[in-house]
């Protein structure tokens, strides 16, 4: 079982709600690069929870620095 300490998989609905915006969203901005890209792992499509995270962060540091 995974650890708080390990990046965790998750899938287009979890992402969509970390950003706040719908599964096909996640989908458009997953392939345009405006957000990082999902592995691949047999028949699933999972991003990385901590990628996520990140790229939150940065772009909040982003506007606070504009």
């Amino acid at each position: 079982m995974p650890t708080s300490t390990q990046d965790r998989l998750i899938s287009v609905h979890e992402a969509a709600a970390y950003l706040g915006c719908s599964p096909t969203t996640v989908w458009r901005r997953s392939s345009d690069g405006t957000i990082p890209q999902p592995l691949k792992i047999g028949g699933m499509t999972r991003w990385s929870r901590d990628e996520i995270v990140k790229f939150i962060e940065s772009s909040k540091q982003e506007r606070s620095a504009a």
